[in-house]
């Protein structure tokens, strides 16, 4: 399977698919395209004027200093080098192969007009497995040149890929793969670094596991109600018809189809259930209307050109400012908020789970009072987890000193805001965790006939963690629970019991 670039708009799922293996072929015209740009700029390049920002000039506050012909290879080369200023940790192969994707998606668009072969060569490297070392730390965001210049390096046969899962040189890798190394031309150095792909890459990989982070929380929600003994009148498709998100209803449906055949649609046990049980569907569509908008946005930057300046095939030149990434960050900061508050209301729903005054069962669940203590000690990690969300949710992207002179004065922070929802998502699936072996326990206690979907996932979440009937570290059985979480193993159970996809429907 491969994916063609070039001749339409790559979706996420796309960039997904290659990050994960798929192979990627070029549309022809598109690399026409690009060759008509580079045959452009060299002949600008060979006449030595006009003056071309990063062609036949430096970069920067650099700007004012002149490139002369006889210095452009060595010039461009040391562009890279100067330029790898990243830091560890480097990314997986995943998050390399979405960056390199998204790069050449960018590069086809035909305005950056760097040496053909350069282009040729990445999707040589993305298809034979050649997988560059980037880091993700050192990137303004305001294009990701302190770290794409790692994947330019690498193509020049310097700098290091990953290879058994450590940095090794890329020259002998090149050539064990029968790559040819390309030496940098004309505007090569800055083509190769000028592009939000880092950001982009993260930004797409990020949005799948959240996807799957809300999905999960839906069904976990339904296993609290039942464990609770919860009223599902809130879940009344002629209420949430009337509320005006899609993502809130999409949430509702969910959990409804989850419940089917469950007790709790005979006999609710209380007439108002806490805010955190009752507006739980609102919280999660909230997440998943981000999303969507994250989406949205996101898809149309990547299909986009982010050069500067940009290049055209009959010579013109346009310095711009494309690569500025706001519109598309600020909705990722905002996704950070919203999965706050889906931390809050998972941490809230577990504390009453805790709570015999609302559910009617033991106090934290606690099977043997006289000789157990269950459910109470583990609401401290809890309650850490959750304050480490609240810090993770604080906006980053205006925290960006003015640079190089104050020319470069504004940037995004958008691989460190793609980095804190990864470090918010790994905290939620640890939450997550938490609610469900208290959701688990509390379902076995009450012994009553549970939901398609979530008898389902019980069955499942028993293989991995068993009932507390004698108190044993709880941090093996919340560590097990994650890894199920996390590796979609929960999801998955409810929904073949379903017959449904694992795959988040909206990507």
């Amino acid at each position: 399977m491969t994916v063609t670039l070039g001749d339409r708009p790559i979706s996420i799922h796309q960039v997904l698919s290659v990050a994960r293996g798929e192979g990627v072929e070029i549309h022809p015209e598109a690399l026409q395209r690009c060759t008509a740009t580079w045959e452009a700029l060299m002949d600008i390049a060979n006449r030595g004027h006009p003056k071309v920002y990063g062609l036949n000039t430096g970069v920067g506050i650099n700007k004012d200093q002149e490139v002369t012909k006889d210095s452009y290879c060595r010039y461009n080369m040391n562009m890279l080098q100067v330029h790898c200023v990243g830091l560890p940790p480097y990314g997986n192969l995943e998050e390399a192969r979405a960056v390199m994707v998204i790069k050449l998606n960018h590069l086809l668009m035909g305005y950056t007009g760097i040496t053909p072969r350069f282009i040729t060569l990445l999707k040589d490297m993305i298809n034979l497995g050649v997988h560059p070392a980037i880091p993700l730390r050192g990137s303004v965001g305001e294009a990701d040149i302190a770290c794409l210049s790692h994947l330019g390096l690498v193509m020049t046969g310097q700098g290091l890929v990953i290879q058994d899962g450590r940095p090794v040189p890329s020259g002998p890798e090149l050539e064990r793969m029968g790559l040819e190394a390309v030496q940098p031309g004309p505007k090569d150095g800055l083509g190769l670094v000028t592009s939000n792909a880092l950001g982009e890459a993260l930004g797409a990989l990020i949005l799948d596991r959240i996807g799957r982070i809300v999905d999960t929380a839906d069904l976990v929600y339904a296993m609290t109600l039942e464990a609770f003994h919860g009223n599902p009148s809130p879940l009344d498709p002629r209420a949430m018809d009337l509320y005006p998100s899609p993502g809130a209803q999409r949430s509702a449906q969910t959990v409804r189809s989850l419940l089917a055949g469950s007790y709790i649609w005979d006999d609710p046990k209380s007439l108002q259930d806490p805010l955190s049980l009752r507006c739980s569907a609102m919280v999660h569509g909230t997440v998943r209307d981000l999303i969507r908008r994250c989406i949205k946005v996101l898809t149309a930057h990547i299909n986009a050109p982010d050069d500067n300046p940009l290049a055209f095939p009959d010579g013109t030149v346009v310095p711009s400012a494309l690569f500025e990434p706001l519109p598309w960050v600020v909705h990722f900061e905002g996704l950070k908020v919203a999965l706050g508050h889906l931390a809050q209301t998972v941490a809230r729903r577990t504390l009453r789970l805790g709570s015999d005054r609302f559910t009617g069962l033991p106090r934290f669940l606690n099977n043997d009072p006289c000789n157990c203590h269950a459910f109470g000690v583990i609401q401290k990690t809890l309650s850490y987890l959750l304050a480490e969300v609240r810090h993770l949710c604080n906006p980053c992207s205006m925290d960006v000193e003015s640079l190089s002179e104050d020319q470069e004065d504004r940037g995004c922070n958008t691989p460190m805001v793609m980095d804190q929802l990864g470090q918010i998502a790994q905290r939620l699936e640890a939450l997550l965790a938490i609610e469900a072996i208290h959701a688990a326990q509390g379902m076995d206690l009450r012994g009553a006939r549970y939901g398609v979907g979530s008898s389902a996932a019980l069955e499942r979440l028993r293989r991995e963690v068993a009932f507390l009937d004698v108190d044993r570290d709880l941090s093996c059985d919340i560590l097990s629970a994650q890894a199920l979480i996390a590796g979609g193993g929960l999801l998955k159970a409810s929904r073949d019991a379903l017959g449904e996809v694992v795959a988040y429907r909206d990507l």
